[in-house]
């Protein structure tokens, strides 16, 4: 197993090498355009001098099988620039995945080029290309990287897949899979370090403002909490306080987002969660805090301001009540603390 820290180690510089850096890249129907355009980018501002994209030491080619466009799932067109090549000339073939529910994400053609590419080259599943690549077989006995937001998704469908849903991505043998959004360029550099040398990877996340590289087994965000409700009406308003962390949204107003009067809300969020909605807004923007005290270096105050807290005296007192010690002690506390995001992803912060 890859240790997945770009540039670490002697190991490391000891596998940089001069030849150039071949990806090949599909996409998928409904594929995430975000995905596609930071890893490529990271791979053109590497590839040469300057600012002038010339592929001379990381070379890609975009394939399919029958040269149309592949649609990502924001309307952008995208034309391959390459029918399917033999993948055994790349160090690795990417597949890009998108929406999971709306239809197939891959043709039959698609399908057989990656089977093949499976037998001589890396595969790389970026964003839900890990769902892809499952449902080829293509991870059978390997750990899967994937996005908490698609956890439960990821569960239902892979019962029995080795899974880490708490990481930017993971290397396992000659598969590696990605959570997708900005962990796409973190991949993309880990990539670029491992052949071409920790100043070419620098260089692309300097142009592209990145303020650090940061390795895969790095944890994602936080999860949501709605994903563990049965309740429409509370999923619903469970979401749109995670969506308003920082300005907490009055009570009857959330109520009446999600079409209930305030007296029908507070019924049917205290028959569902055991709490009213008040308090359950309070624990949500309390776990929002944890996680930042536990995954960042922000200061208490800067940390207070975005849970939605009046000041950071304020927060401290709220923090303290709930957990017996104040924020900047429970910091400490969670240095050593190995709990990870992939057992938030499925947690519950009420009974």
């Amino acid at each position: 197993m890859d240790g997945l820290r770009p540039g670490a180690g002697s190991h490391r510089r000891k596998s940089v090498r001069k030849t150039p850096l071949t990806v090949g890249i599909v996409l998928a129907h409904n594929f995430t355009l975000s995905a596609f355009s930071l890893f490529v980018d990271h791979l053109r501002l590497a590839a040469d001098e300057g600012d002038r994209s010339r592929p001379v030491d990381v070379q890609w080619s975009i394939m399919a099988a029958h040269g149309a466009p592949v649609r990502a799932s924001c309307g952008v067109n995208i034309s391959p620039t390459h029918d399917f090549a033999d993948p055994s000339r790349f160090d690795y073939v990417v597949i890009v995945g998108g929406i999971l529910h709306s239809g197939e994400q891959i043709d039959n053609d698609t399908q057989a080029y990656l089977l093949k590419a499976a037998a001589s080259t890396t595969l790389v599943g970026l964003c839900t290309g890990s769902f892809i690549l499952c449902r080829l077989g293509l991870m059978n006995g390997r750990q899967c990287c994937v996005s908490w937001y698609h956890h439960q998704d990821f569960i239902e469908e892979f019962p029995d897949q080795l899974l880490i849903a708490d990481r930017l991505f993971i290397a396992d043998d000659d598969r590696i899979t990605c959570a997708g959004g900005a962990g796409t360029a973190d991949l993309a550099t880990y990539l670029i370090s491992k052949h071409l040398g920790s100043s070419a990877a620098q260089k692309a996340s300097q142009v592209l403002l990145f303020d650090r590289v940061r390795g895969g087994n790095e944890t994602q965000p936080h999860p949501p909490l709605s994903g563990t409700v049965s309740n429409e009406h509370v999923r619903r308003a469970l979401l749109m306080m995670e969506q308003n962390l920082s300005q907490p949204m009055p009570i009857s107003d959330l109520a009446a987002q999600i079409g209930l009067s305030t007296r029908q809300f507070e019924r049917v969020c205290q028959s569902t969660t055991g709490k009213t909605p008040g308090l359950l807004y309070r624990m949500v923007r309390m776990r929002y805090a944890d996680w930042l005290l536990s995954n960042t270096d922000r200061s208490v105050t800067d940390i207070a301001m975005d849970s939605g807290f009046v000041d950071c005296a304020h927060f401290s007192r709220q923090f303290k009540e709930e957990h017996g010690i104040a924020p900047s002690q429970h910091r400490k506390r969670m240095a050593t603390d190995t709990q990870s995001v992939s057992e938030l992803a499925g947690s519950r912060v009420f009974n």
